[in-house]
């Protein structure tokens, strides 16, 4: 593979930090009402909240790279049905505290692999991956997310006069 994985491996980190910059700005724009509101609350339909994004991606990112290379993606204990749930304990502190968490487990892993890591399988859900596979899997996961957070927060932050 010669030196394709580390250019492969730096733009990742590199796609991977422009991510978090574009969903921290669009997270900035908005106040704790617009953190937890839904766009169209009905029985039917509803978007999630900013703050549902925010849980289910660090909850993705804390399951898929914790242990990346040895254990399935999916952990036993990730409690995904949660990451979707408005539950009184949350607050905007905390789901951002873990957010920053699940970001420091992503770039550690990232940063942590080395040549001989991309020929390796790992699993989701049972099923086999390449690690390249893996990578990009998330990748496009999470920079479909953060989309909605950048609309989402463009939607709910107080427009700017200029």
């Amino acid at each position: 593979m010669g030196s394709a994985w580390m250019e492969f491996k730096a733009e990742v980190i590199a796609a991977y930090q422009d991510q978090k910059k574009m969903a921290d700005t669009a997270l900035g724009r908005v106040d704790d009402a617009g953190f937890f509101a839904q766009l169209n609350e009905g029985e039917d339909q509803h978007t999630n909240s900013l703050a549902i994004l925010v849980k289910h991606i660090s909850g993705n990112f804390i399951s898929r790279w914790t242990d990346f290379l040895t254990t399935d993606g999916e952990k036993a204990d990730r409690q995904r049905p949660r990451e979707f749930l408005h539950e009184e304990s949350d607050n905007r502190t905390q789901i951002m505290t873990r957010w920053e968490e699940s970001w420091r487990v992503l770039f550690a892993t990232l940063d942590s692999l080395v040549e001989d890591d991309f020929d390796k399988t790992v699993y989701i859900r049972g099923e086999a991956h390449t690690v390249v596979k893996a990578i990009l899997r998330n990748l496009l996961h999470a920079t479909h997310h953060i989309g909605q957070i950048d609309m989402m927060a463009t939607v709910l932050s107080p427009q700017v006069e200029g």
